[in-house]
């Protein structure tokens, strides 16, 4: 990480980089903003003592890059209106080196974090295209149940909701054996569980008690008796959909949802290469039940 030190105080500028020198960043020091309008640095902490107009367009310039400013004193023109502009920070001389080294680790890892929000941003807005309009639903409630044999398709709803109601997504899977411990929400959070499905009906009812007291989205591939906010949304030919990659357990749901009622069990086991009591017993798993 390059640091470029923007201070016409020289041995201030200096003593910044020598006690710094441990670390693995690399140092560049110039006396003015005028003198440091073209350098290309991660970090800049950058003096306010410069005239004004030449301090704002060095910073209108950078304000992508983290600008910690070093000021004498604090009003309007030597914080206020540079924070407007884009820097992200100050510091009030003379300052601790330890606390300007935590400045920049915070905005260091604050930045890393954008990054990070925007690629996921991106990848999911990419898979949500290949959800058809046909079937565009939405969430009206904290407690909702998505019933759909496509993941996307609830992660989208989940995702919609979350951030229409400016609400932090979290993502629990009911598998962890940790997942009741997770439950500590706070004001802004709704909770995102997945794997509702590997579990039996008992436990299944209890998973419903548990979560009663909290907000949550909740996704499970079969119909379930609950008085919360049910969104179904069932694919009739989820093999179309390219970005979705099954499980194995999803694609044996799939066969039996979608051929029980075309073949015979003996013919259906046959092809999913399992007797009849191993079909028996996954649908008995997947609370799937063939219909007379």
């Amino acid at each position: 990480m390059k640091i470029i030190i923007v201070e016409n105080e020289l041995y201030l500028a200096q003593s910044i980089a020598s006690k710094m020198s441990r670390t693995d960043f690399e140092f560049e020091i110039h006396c003015s903003p005028k003198e440091a309008m073209e350098t290309d640095g991660d970090v800049y902490l950058l003096s306010t003592n410069a005239p004004n107009q030449t301090l704002y367009s060095f910073i209108q310039k950078h304000k992508e890059k983290i600008i910690i400013l070093m000021v004498n004193y604090i009003n309007n023109d030597t914080v206020g209106e540079p924070i407007k502009l884009g820097a992200i920070d100050y510091i009030l001389k003379p300052f601790r080196i330890e606390e300007l080294f935590r400045k920049i680790e915070h905005y260091k890892e604050f930045q890393r974090l954008k990054r990070q929000v925007a690629f996921f941003d991106d990848y999911m807005g990419s898979k949500f295209k290949s959800i058809g309009d046909e079937e565009q639903k939405t969430i009206t409630s904290d407690q909702s149940v998505i019933i759909t044999n496509n993941q996307i398709i609830s992660d989208k709803l989940a995702f919609d909701y979350a951030k229409k109601n400016n609400l932090n997504l979290v993502f629990v899977s009911l598998q962890d054996g940790n997942w009741k411990q997770k439950l500590t929400q706070q004001e802004n959070e709704i909770f995102y569980l997945n794997d509702f499905d590997s579990f039996k009906k008992r436990e299944k009812e209890n998973i419903l008690n548990e979560i009663s007291k909290i907000k949550f989205i909740l996704v499970s591939s079969n119909d379930i008796e609950t008085d919360y906010e049910k969104i179904e949304i069932l694919v009739k030919n989820r093999m179309n959909y390219q970005n979705d990659i099954l499980t194995i357990d999803e694609y044996i749901q799939h066969i039996i949802v979608e051929f029980q009622g075309k073949y015979p069990d003996t013919e259906l086991s046959k092809k999913l290469g399992m007797s009849r009591k191993s079909l028996w017993e996954k649908r008995k798993k997947y609370d799937l039940y063939k219909k007379k």
